[in-house]
């Protein structure tokens, strides 16, 4: 793998989260402006010939251009919120609590000495209280960084290996992975809620709202209402996990690489975070954890969450490689 130094990763990374922040509001107003076209279509009918309408677009880009600031301004009080409040939203997600230095001071001293080694400030330490091994790096400033790990992490891995962890997540936040985390794991977030929100208003108007533009009789209006629903609901949804795929690109896989040869240098012992790896492959799941978007920010992805054929297809877009690939690497450091 070819080397890129600490400031070339975090100026790829800074790049990365300003094409995050610039797509976003595109394909969101672009799906909005589907969807009011679809609507508009619906509602013209016909004439007194008989022939459709088709869509308005005069009036349909008039719509979109006086829900345009509404739309932005939403979105970004609701970026603003969740940019603000990250921690918490993780926290609460996994169900992470501040760990204190006198209930683990093993932990304490581990990152202490690990920040030193860096030149970095102290990030806040959490925990969570579950047998399952895994750990992650979150935050988007100094004043939210913090490092996670489980309890079962902890009584499992020896000193070394633990140090090889945490300096992996330590990385992450060195090289501002984090950050782009965070403002993938909003956007997506976003994206879904309005979606569901734009399906379900959908169903209910065409359902229950009036009939269909096509149809002289209430059951024929409400048969071509039912497909019409499931075509703008498999639209919105192609949309929506499309911008899941995108920020997946954004998010190279190349970043765990560098973290675990970051990890593996400041603990000063690559085959320490080998192992600790090796022993945590064999159970990475958090218990009740079952949101792809903060199984991101894990040290080993936990394949549980996608089975069968999703399972294959989201591999092609995984955040993480092979944990096998990463031991490897480890071994020839």
């Amino acid at each position: 793998m070819k080397y890129v130094g600490l400031y070339t990763q975090q100026v790829r990374n800074n790049t990365r989260s300003l094409l995050l922040l610039a797509l976003f509001p595109c394909i969101l107003v672009g799906m909005v402006w589907l969807f009011i076209a679809i609507i508009n279509y619906l509602a013209n009918g016909q004439d007194a010939y008989g022939n459709d309408i088709g869509v308005d677009w005069y009036s349909v880009n008039g719509t979109m251009f006086s829900l345009l600031p509404w739309i932005l301004g939403a979105v970004a009080v609701w970026f603003l919120i969740s940019y603000s409040f990250n921690t918490t939203m993780v926290r609460n997600a996994t169900g992470a609590r501040p760990l204190k230095r006198t209930e683990n001071p093993r932990v304490y001293n581990i990152v202490e000495n690990l920040c030193m080694t860096a030149s970095m400030d102290m990030p806040k330490i959490n925990v969570i209280d579950d047998p399952q091994l895994n750990a992650f790096a979150s935050g988007v400033d100094k004043g939210s960084y913090t490092v996670t790990v489980t309890t079962g992490l902890c009584d499992l891995l020896n000193d070394e290996e633990l140090a090889g962890v945490i300096g992996h997540e330590l990385t992450h936040i060195r090289n501002r992975d984090t950050r782009l985390l965070i403002i993938s794991i909003i956007f997506v977030g976003i994206m879904s809620t309005l979606m569901s929100l734009a399906i379900r208003l959908m169903w209910n108007t065409m359902l229950f709202g009036g009939g269909s533009r096509r149809s002289n009789n209430e059951k024929g209006g409400n048969g071509v209402a039912v497909i019409v629903v499931m075509v703008v609901a498999v639209l919105l949804s192609v949309i929506g996990y499309v911008f899941t795929l995108l920020t997946r690109f954004a998010i190279s896989r190349k970043r765990e690489y560098m973290a675990d040869a970051g990890g593996a240098e400041l603990c000063g012992n690559p085959l320490a975070l080998a192992s600790a790896l090796r022993k945590i492959s064999g159970n990475p799941a958090l218990g009740g954890i079952d949101r792809e978007d903060v199984a991101q920010l894990f040290i080993i992805h936990p394949k549980s969450l996608t089975s069968g054929l999703m399972s294959w297809f989201n591999g092609l877009f995984a955040t993480h490689p092979s944990t096998e690939s990463r031991i490897r690497y480890l071994e020839q450091f």
